[in-house]
């Protein structure tokens, strides 16, 4: 956990690791004079035994008031300082909460950024981000004022898997100088032993942040970090769950559950295409050439049918050598475009590398229109036209 509280462009000084926490030192302070006036009263209790002569009884009285004095202040302050603690774990008993209802990364954040706020006493609050795959680190800056307006930058990240120096150092620096932060707490955020980015608390009051604001932070951090890994592992699964594991495509699975969404969403007016489409004779390339072969030529196919569809439209690897795209809003003239672009792009493929002359593919594309229409009932007609353009000689595409 790093601490910035230089408003200097030069880089951060650190503080203190272990600042005093004034709860802490306000009840050790307590005790000290609490053990004083003990000693004190236990002193005068002595000689008075031993001297009986000696006039004591008036300072013996004011002992035991002291003691009776600093007795109430140490119950305050323990007091006091029991009831920081649960309010610190009620703080973050909040945060977990939050995390046990979040189901994706802004969620997450939402949670932190709920209860970290007030648990520790900061005036803003900010998120930082690594975009996947870019040098980039994307900062959202969120005010605990109710009412004020979120701030969003995006920061280089160029440098943060330098082995000197900590990442979250680099990040707070950064952060400070696009948002002009003038005390600064940061804490990394970390999923699988990589750098996810950071959470950091700022305040315009100086001076070192108390070990209940690191404390909470710290442990917000690392709970966000979990939870950061859990989603990230949970839409892996899902993913590997609905993609085709040889050509990359999504496969059958996510295919018909994206259908049955869009049946149920469809408006009467939309319209619907299916193209099915289907590699010619590939057992015969199977038996010639063997299997690695044939994944090779089913790898190429589908990065082909994926070239030539449009932006909106779903291609999928229905089984086997079979394909299916689903193309949204489609005319005929337009389904039986693709369907012409996707066979002719195969038709030119070259894969003598792999041993194979040429590669050709069939195409059935059928539209349907209006609310009557059922999406699986117009996979079924393009399945159809499929086996038509099979019989007619192959390589070709017909419309159901």
């Amino acid at each position: 956990m790093q601490d910035v509280s230089d408003p200097t462009p030069a880089s951060p000084t650190p503080a203190d690791p272990s600042p005093a926490d004034p709860l802490a030192a306000r009840a050790r302070l307590a005790w000290a004079a609490l053990a004083w006036a003990i000693a004190v009263l236990a002193g005068l209790v002595v000689a008075w035994i031993a001297v009986p002569s000696l006039p004591l009884a008036l300072p013996v009285v004011a002992a035991v008031l002291a003691v009776a004095v600093a007795a109430a202040f140490a119950r305050r302050s323990v007091e006091q300082r029991e009831a920081g603690t649960r309010e610190e774990v009620e703080n973050f008993a909040r945060i977990l909460q939050g995390f046990s209802r979040a189901v994706s990364p802004d969620a997450i954040v939402e949670a932190i950024m709920g209860e970290l706020g007030p648990g520790t006493e900061a005036d803003h609050l900010v998120v930082v981000r690594r975009r996947p795959g870019a040098p980039i680190l994307d900062a959202t800056l969120i005010p605990t004022r109710p009412g004020a307006p979120r701030a969003s930058t995006v920061l280089p990240a160029v440098d943060l898997d330098d082995p000197g120096g900590l990442p979250e150092e680099r990040i707070a620096v950064r952060v400070r100088r696009a948002f002009g932060l003038p005390n600064v707490l940061a804490a990394p955020l970390t999923a699988h032993g990589e750098l996810l980015g950071a959470i950091l608390v700022s305040r315009r009051r100086a001076g070192p942040w108390s070990d209940s604001s690191r404390r909470l932070l710290e442990a917000a951090a690392a709970e966000a970090s979990a939870a950061l890994a859990r989603t990230q592992t949970h839409r892996a699964a899902e993913a590997a769950a609905t993609t085709d594991a040889l050509t990359g495509l999504p496969n059958r699975r996510y295919f018909e559950e994206y259908v049955d969404l869009l049946g149920r969403g469809r408006r009467a007016d939309d319209a619907v295409g299916i193209l099915m489409v289907d590699v010619d004779r590939f057992k015969q390339l199977n038996d010639r050439h063997g299997h690695a072969t044939g994944d090779v030529v089913l790898r190429a196919v589908a990065r082909t049918i994926a070239a030539a569809v449009r932006d909106v439209d779903v291609p999928a690897r229905y089984g086997g050598e079979e394909f299916v795209v689903l193309l949204r809003n489609p005319s005929r003239a337009v389904a039986l475009e693709v369907g012409e672009r996707i066979r002719e792009a195969v038709e030119r493929l070259d894969l003598r590398a792999a041993g194979v002359e040429k590669v050709t593919v069939s195409v059935g594309a059928t539209v349907g229109d209006g609310g009557a229409e059922r999406v699986p009932e117009l996979v079924e007609a393009a399945d159809r036209a499929l086996y038509r353009a099979k019989r007619f000689g192959r390589n070709r595409v017909e419309a159901a």
